[in-house]
């Protein structure tokens, strides 16, 4: 077993406390972040443990919005056990069938599954939002500042700062939303589980706020991981606008958000290399660039679409790793 994925020393008393003592203790998976998953089995049943080390990740907004979501209908993990000076949260095991793969290996899958992914959301943004920290233009602005901080720096580029400040203030009123709803902040389809009732299962939403409801959409439908065909996008963001009577300001802040999100991912891809380490994360900025340079199209961001004229030619759009080699 790789270093990275031996269970932490306390897991084994962990379970034996919760009636898990005779478990195996399968490595599951890893992220971009300090948390680490693995399954326990025993007897037939299984349980997912996450491993979420302090100082580095705090469990507890996980447990609160899992409780939210699981309390108001929606398929999120049911919490079994959890030590939170430990880090260690014992959750329902939704298995491996994830949205990705299943689109993957039939696209005709595609669009019934986002249809249904956009249908949660829909039923997500009826609910009063959870008590939660807003995502304000704070918060869209240090975002933002990723790219600037990390991409820039390693394709050699000394960007224009303050010039990039201005221009995204100048465009995020319309991604301050007037009636905040829960945003889950990496709804994608590598985090989303076909379960066996037909319902598909939420992961991986520690880190939500309260914040404008075309933030997921958009999450949802340019996905870092995946390419998502263009008329699947159209179609998912008409049936949204539809189901909710969204109009043509939400189809900015559909856009303004998502070009804030993809320059983020393209920062947070860079810094994943060069601090962590992991290389495979700027080989998937092409297709956030891809994005990117589609939502600063949009009249909305014409602003910061002159910015990025300016400051980040074609040459320089891509894989870090390649244009740095250049």
């Amino acid at each position: 077993m790789a270093a990275d994925m031996i269970p932490p020393p306390a897991a084994r008393g962990f379970l034996a406390m919760h009636g898990w003592g005779d478990a195996q203790i399968l490595p599951l998976a890893g992220d971009a972040s300090f948390r680490r998953y693995f399954r326990v089995v025993d007897a037939g049943r299984t349980a997912v443990l996450m491993d979420a080390p302090p100082p580095h990740e705090d469990p507890k907004p996980f447990i609160d919005i899992a409780r939210w979501l699981h309390q108001r209908g929606f398929a999120a993990p049911a919490i079994h056990a959890l030590d939170l000076a430990e880090g260690l949260v014992l959750i329902e095991d939704f298995g491996d069938d994830r949205m990705r793969e299943a689109i993957d290996a039939d696209p005709a899958n595609a669009e019934p599954l986002y249809r249904a992914a956009v249908d949660i959301l829909i039923g997500l943004h009826r609910q009063p939002q959870s008590a939660l920290p807003p995502y304000d233009r704070a918060v869209l602005h240090r975002e933002a500042n990723l790219l600037t901080e990390w991409y820039c720096p390693a394709v050699g580029i000394a960007p224009d700062q303050a010039g990039y400040t201005a221009a995204w203030d100048a465009v995020f009123a319309v991604a301050l939303a007037d009636v905040p709803v829960t945003v889950l902040r990496d709804y994608h389809a590598e985090n989303l589980m076909l379960l066996g009732d037909g319902a598909l299962g939420l992961l991986d939403f520690q880190d939500a706020l309260a914040g404008h409801p075309a933030y997921d959409l958009v999450s949802l439908l340019q996905d870092a991981r995946r390419d998502v065909e263009p008329e699947i996008e159209r179609a998912m963001l008409a049936h949204y606008c539809a189901a909710t009577g969204a109009d043509a300001a939400f189809d900015a802040a559909y856009h303004v958000l998502g070009a804030q999100r993809n320059a983020k991912i393209i920062g947070i891809f860079t810094r994943l290399w060069q601090r962590d380490g992991k290389p495979r994360y700027p080989t998937l900025c092409p297709r956030v660039w891809r994005y990117l340079e589609q939502d600063l199209a949009h009249p909305a961001l014409a602003p910061v679409a002159a910015w990025f004229a300016a400051q980040l030619p074609a040459s320089h759009r891509g894989d870090p790793m390649m244009v740095a080699g250049q």
